[in-house]
């Protein structure tokens, strides 16, 4: 497949869990890594806070792959019980099986990879990544890292966690999973942002921290022909 514009996403569907769920795989030209996106509760593919982070990687070079986790009767009910967004297993069972897709497809086979998490998103991010030693850097965005549980103490990629200064009980569970981890961790707090980063300049901030993260930790891959 040949790269695109940082403005082009392609439809892809990714098995996991013997369903399948659709991801918009996005390739700039000379991508060096790819960024798999793991949303936060109620979310999707469709966040566009999430969507506005990865065009900014996408402009620095990074591809990126933004999926749903859950399906669309997943979601239904989970709107209504809660039932799935705090099922860590499961969210970072699918993002493993996305991990595998990206290993397999031709024009990203060759990239290494990092996880982009948001709140319940990052939890399931990190738990992932646990379990992947082939993920090389974390970002979390008003996450939740200690829903990952023990597997914090097995993250080995460079974590950088990124919580809005107004969002005051989760910059406390952030230090707390901070304490946790053995790997590299970095706590940013984005002066005066609530949790979903809607103040101006808030989100433009967590894109900029995200891409320098990347970029100082994801190694160099060879980009698809």
């Amino acid at each position: 497949m040949a790269p695109v514009d940082v403005d082009v996403q392609r439809e892809v569907l990714l098995p996991a869990d013997g369903v399948t769920f659709a991801g918009e795989l996005g390739i700039p030209a000379s991508a060096r890594a790819v960024v798999l996106f793991a949303h936060g509760s109620g979310s999707s593919r469709h966040s566009p806070r999430n969507r506005y982070v990865a065009r900014v990687l996408r402009e620095a070079g990074l591809a990126t792959l933004l999926m749903d986790l859950l399906t669309d009767r997943e979601e239904a009910e989970d709107a209504e019980t809660a039932r799935f967004r705090f099922d860590i297993a499961l969210l970072a069972r699918r993002l493993t099986a996305a991990t595998d897709w990206l290993h397999q497809h031709s024009a990203t086979a060759q990239l290494p990879v990092g996880y982009f998490g948001a709140s319940t998103g990052a939890g399931a991010a990190l738990a992932a990544a646990a379990e992947r030693p082939e993920v090389f850097a974390s970002v979390s965005r008003g996450g939740r890292p200690d829903l990952a549980g023990p597997a914090l103490r097995r993250v080995k990629a460079p974590t950088l966690l990124i919580v809005g200064g107004a969002d005051t009980p989760v910059i406390e569970v952030n230090r707390l999973a901070a304490a946790q981890m053995g790997a590299e961790v970095r706590l940013v707090i984005v002066p005066g942002a609530t949790h979903l980063f809607e103040e101006p300049g808030a989100l433009e901030r967590v894109a900029e921290l995200a891409a320098r993260w990347f970029g100082e930790h994801l190694p160099r891959g060879i980009p698809s022909p």
